[in-house]
């Protein structure tokens, strides 16, 4: 069994997944195809790198996955494939794949092999045309030499950089807003650890959060509180409410840690 997963921001409306569905099955009849996420906002590759590499490491070595946020389709840049860690990434060459490519031991190559691209590609659907058949042939067996040349040039953003701009403080930004409107921040927990224990205090917008929880249980209605997300990062959030809404901010909003 071979796992392919598929992240756009197609969304459920019209038949872009479908089709790129269509295309991985009639080359590889026996893939399991996983949808991470079609509602990636449009454009946003920023976003799509964070959501992706969230729900990617989650999967099994060997599987493979597509992920199309792609406003430049049909310009110079280059379609990929990134292995890293047993794992499998073919999409655009935008920066998606930056969480990655910044791991120990990734390579990714350029997608030259041409006679595995439908005809004629079409110049706004590379999902379909490049993407999905060369994420297909690699599911059937195809060794990734056969798909390109390596490279050290992929595209890299610049996410979720802190600063330290004095002894106690740091600036940085909001990742994400979720659904529920928590906001992540680029603070992890790995570097930012001693936020569980000392005293803080996080501004983002107009507002200052100095509570934090263990859970969202614990947080008290209507109060903002820092706690620590899934993701391994520190995040604002409301019970049972939007934090966004409360504090007015959009992903990129600065943020400012101080302790103490």
């Amino acid at each position: 069994m071979t796992i392919i997963t598929l992240t756009t921001d197609y969304g459920a409306t019209d038949s872009y997944v479908g089709a790129m569905k269509g295309v991985l099955l009639s080359i590889c009849p026996k893939a399991t195809l996983v949808d991470l996420t079609h509602e990636i906002p449009a454009y946003d590759v920023t976003e799509a790198a964070f959501v992706f590499e969230q729900a990617r490491r989650w999967f099994p070595k060997k599987t493979i996955h597509v992920a199309v946020v792609d406003p430049g389709v049909g310009s110079t840049r280059r379609p990929l494939l990134v292995e890293v860690g047993g794992h499998y990434l073919v999409g655009p060459d935008n920066g998606i794949f930056t969480h990655a490519l910044g791991q120990s031991g990734a390579k990714a190559r350029v997608l030259t092999n041409e006679k595995l691209f439908l005809k004629p590609v079409s110049a706004t659907f590379h999902g379909r045309d490049i993407f999905a058949p060369c994420a297909a042939q690699l599911a059937a067996g195809l060794a990734p030499a056969k798909l390109g040349k390596l490279v050290k040039d992929a595209l890299r953003l610049n996410l979720g950089t802190n600063q330290r701009i004095s002894k106690r403080q740091w600036s940085g930004t909001v990742l994400r807003v979720d659904r529920f409107g928590n906001l992540i921040t680029s603070f992890s927990t790995a570097e930012f650890g001693w936020l569980a224990e000392r005293p803080f205090e996080i501004q983002v917008g107009f507002e200052k959060v100095g509570r934090r929880a263990t859970h969202f249980a614990e947080c008290e209605y209507g109060e903002l509180y820092a706690i620590v997300g899934s993701s391994g990062f520190i995040e604002i959030v409301q019970r049972e409410a939007s934090a966004a809404k409360r504090v007015g901010v959009v992903s990129g909003a600065p943020v400012d840690v101080t302790g103490w």
